[in-house]
C-alpha cells in the first residue's frame, strides 16, 4: 500500500494505491486464477495432469499459466491477435499452449465472442478439459472478497471514503461490494470502465486498453448496483504517464484509468477524504504501447492533458 502524495499537488484528498503488480504472476488476476483452479480441484473437476481451457486478453491467462504449472495442470489459453507479444511469451514460458484467434466473430464482429467460440471448439475436441469460465465463475469475485478487499482495508487501518476499481469481468467490483457490505462499511465504491465498453452502456466503440471494459454485460453484478465512471484511452495513457513521472510507479493501462478517475473525482470530495485504488498490473508489459510515443500518436493522438502539463514519456 503506497500513499500517492505527489500525484495531486495542492489537493487535500488523501490518495492510496495497492500495488497488485507485486503478485507472483504480476497482476491482480493471479488471485481469481488460483481461486478458480482450487475450487475446481476441491470439487473433483480437476486433478493433477488435467487440462484447463480459458479465454484471456492477457493477465488472467498469465496467472492461470503460472498456477497451472505449479499445480501440475495442462493449460490451453485462447487469446486473440491483439494480445501482446510479451504476454504470449509469458504464457509459453510457463508451459501453456497458446491458441490464437486471428479474426473477430463472423456474426458479431467481436473478439471476445470469437475467443469463446474457439473455447467451445476445444472443449468438443478435448472432452475431459475443464473450462473455468472466468466471466461467470463465482470463485472469481470470491477471491477478491476473501483477499484483495480485506487486505486493502488492513493496509489503510480503516475503511476509506472511496474505493476505485477497474472493470472487465466485474469480479473485482463484486468482491469489494460483498466485503464492504459484510462489514457494514459506508465506503463509496466506484467502478471505472472504458468508453466503448458494453458493461454499463449500450455504446460499443473500439477499446485499446487490455483488461478494461468488456463487450458484454456483467454477470456478477447488476449495472444499477454500482456507481460507474468511464475513461477514454487518452485518459488512461495520461494517467499512466503521470503516475510514472510523479510517483515513479510504472503501471499498466487500466491503472491509468484509475488515476484519471481519481483526478476527476478529487475536486468533488471533502478535504481529508481518503481514496484508495488497486493498480492491477505493471507497465512493463505496455512499453511498446502506452509508454511509446509513436504508438500513442498513431492510435490515440495526443495524450489527454490531465493537469495542464505535457505527459510524454
Amino acid at each position: 500500500m503506497v500513499r500517492l502524495s505527489r500525484l495531486m499537488p495542492g489537493s487535500e484528498v488523501v490518495l492510496f494505491a495497492k500495488l497488485e503488480m507485486l503478485n507472483p504472476g504480476g497482476s491482480m488476476k493471479d488471485r481469481p486464477a488460483l481461486s478458480m483452479l482450487r475450487a475446481a480441484m476441491e470439487t473433483g473437476r480437476l486433478a493433477p495432469g488435467g487440462l484447463v481451457v480459458e479465454s484471456s486478453s492477457g493477465n488472467m491467462g498469465v496467472g492461470l499459466a503460472q498456477a497451472c504449472a505449479y499445480l501440475q495442470l495442462s493449460f490451453i489459453c485462447v487469446v486473440d491477435s491483439r494480445t501482446t507479444t510479451v504476454n504470449r511469451k509469458l504464457l509459453a514460458a510457463y508451459g501453456a499452449q497458446v491458441d490464437v484467434v486471428t479474426e473477430p466473430h463472423p456474426e458479431t464482429g467481436d473478439w471476445l465472442d470469437a475467443r469463446l467460440a474457439r473455447v467451445q471448439e476445444l472443449l468438443a475436441t478435448h472432452p475431459d478439459a475443464q473450462w473455468l469460465d472466468q466471466y461467470t465463475n463465482l470463485a472469481n469475485p470470491e477471491a477478491h472478497q476473501r483477499t484483495t478487499a480485506p487486505e486493502l482495508l488492513r493496509g489503510l487501518g480503516r475503511a476509506p471514503d472511496v474505493i476505485l476499481v477497474v472493470t472487465s469481468t466485474c469480479g473485482t467490483v463484486r468482491g469489494f461490494r460483498d466485503h464492504l457490505a459484510a462489514i457494514g462499511a459506508r465506503t463509496r465504491l466506484v467502478a471505472v470502465d472504458a468508453v466503448g465498453s458494453l458493461l454499463f452502456r449500450d455504446e460499443r466503440r473500439p477499446r485499446l486498453i487490455p483488461g478494461l471494459g468488456s463487450s458484454r454485460r456483467p454477470q456478477f453484478i447488476e449495472p444499477t448496483d454500482v456507481e460507474v465512471m468511464h475513461m477514454t484511452t487518452g485518459e488512461c495513457v495520461a494517467g499512466c504517464r503521470l503516475l510514472a513521472t510523479r510517483e515513479a510507479i510504472l503501471a499498466g493501462g487500466s491503472s491509468g484509468a484509475l488515476v484519471a478517475a481519481a483526478l476527476r473525482l478529487a475536486p468533488t470530495l471533502a478535504a481529508g477524504a481518503v481514496v484508495a485504488m488497486c493498480l492491477p498490473d505493471s507497465g512493463n508489459r505496455y512499453l511498446n504501447t502506452i509508454y511509446d510515443d509513436d504508438w500513442v500518436v498513431r492510435y490515440v493522438g495526443e495524450p489527454v492533458d490531465l493537469l495542464g502539463e505535457h505527459v510524454h514519456a
